[in-house]
């Protein structure tokens, strides 16, 4: 699994940081879904913060082995196709501290 993303939890709940991949480096914002309607509505919008474009979305969800939530993006743009992650503890002890793990389809 590959690191594509680092990101820093802000105070007003937004994941602001850098997606990484080989061919693309953006800036981006994972921003809570205020206008939530709907149990199968994502959680979070995945926000691109050069353009204000949405280049994906965000689930809460609940690990089965650990119990831990976390949260699954897809991300989808013309230069990468479609990417599956997970937002995860970056390394460090910094809680503010995350990244997303590649979740590659199987």
């Amino acid at each position: 699994m590959a690191t594509i993303a680092t990101l820093t939890q802000k105070a007003d709940g937004n994941l602001e940081g850098t997606l990484a991949t080989l061919n693309v480096t953006a800036p981006i914002a994972l921003v809570p879904n205020t206008r939530k309607a709907k149990d199968n509505e994502p959680d979070y919008r995945v926000i691109s913060r050069k353009n204000g474009f949405e280049l994906g979305a965000g689930w809460n969800r609940i690990s089965k082995t650990t119990g831990e939530e976390y949260i699954s993006v897809s991300l989808s743009a013309p230069e990468f196709g479609t990417i599956y992650g997970n937002v995860a503890p970056a390394p460090g002890e910094d809680p503010a501290k995350k990244v997303i793990i590649w979740n590659p389809a199987s």
